[in-house]
């Protein structure tokens, strides 16, 4: 039975998040569909990431066990077709080792968080950044973003429905970047570590941009971190703002013959 290894980007907008539920729509319901219109039971799949309703991605990568020795270039065409209309596209299909496991194998995971800071309401970016009216001091978040470089307990920043076995988790980086936009700022916040607590992302975030509006000085994220107590985390910012731009394995299951739709 072929493993396939299947990078994805998605629309999270229409979905309650990667993961397949019984009464509503899933990324993971969406590309199962897609695959069974090609062979009868098919296995579950597994993604690197199982990112929340409306959270979007650019890169995330799954792994699907078929019977067939499917061509990964026609496969990946297949599908595309299948996954109309549901805002889901394979954008790259290879061939896996068996012992290759997309969450499992991953060693690096990057998100991007995208804010606008603009007055007016968003219209061509609604969906795809969180709105914050005020501008926001890049200085003031780059210095509170520097307490949470490194490996820390991460209990503050954790949702309460987390499963993960251990609140410590090694942040790798934490950059914050602005662009103009024709009608207002952009500031996107990269992150990358091995692996992320349910909703760390979106805490640190919702946190720095306290920082950045003035509510709370820089040094003040190093005491909530160091609290570790979820009521010292700052607002969860929402998700629409959140992608999942890239995961990074020992052996790039793409690296060789990987095929580009």
């Amino acid at each position: 039975m072929p493993r396939y290894a299947l990078r994805i980007e998605y629309d999270g907008r229409p979905f309650a998040g990667w993961q397949r539920q019984a009464d509503q729509p899933s990324v993971q319901g969406a590309l199962e569909a897609a695959l069974a219109a090609l062979e009868p039971d098919v296995p579950p799949i597994a993604a690197a990431g199982r990112t929340d309703a409306g959270v979007h991605a650019t890169g995330q990568v799954a792994q699907a066990d078929l019977a067939r020795d499917w061509e990964p270039f026609r496969l990946a065409e297949a599908l595309n077709w299948h996954l109309k209309p549901a805002p889901v596209a394979v954008v790259a299909c290879a061939v896996a080792p068996p012992d290759w496991h997309a969450r499992f194998s991953a060693v690096e995971r990057r998100y991007t968080y995208r804010v606008v800071c603009r007055r007016a309401p968003l219209v061509r970016e609604a969906g795809w950044a969180w709105h914050v009216r005020q501008p926001l001091d890049l200085g003031a978040m780059r210095e509170g973003a520097a307490h949470l470089i490194g490996k820390h307990d991460f209990t503050t920043f954790r949702a309460s429905i987390c499963q993960a076995k251990s609140p410590v988790k090694t942040l790798d980086r934490l950059e914050i970047e602005a662009a103009g936009l024709a009608n207002g700022t952009q500031v996107l916040f990269h992150l990358q570590a091995r692996s992320f607590l349910h909703n760390q992302v979106r805490s640190i975030v919702g946190t720095l941009e306290r920082v950045g509006a003035g509510a709370w000085p820089p040094a003040r994220v190093a005491e909530a971190l160091e609290a570790r107590d979820r009521a010292a985390c700052g607002p969860v910012a929402p998700p629409q703002g959140l992608c999942l731009t890239g995961v990074r394995y020992p052996v790039d299951p793409f690296a060789a013959g990987w095929s580009e739709t």
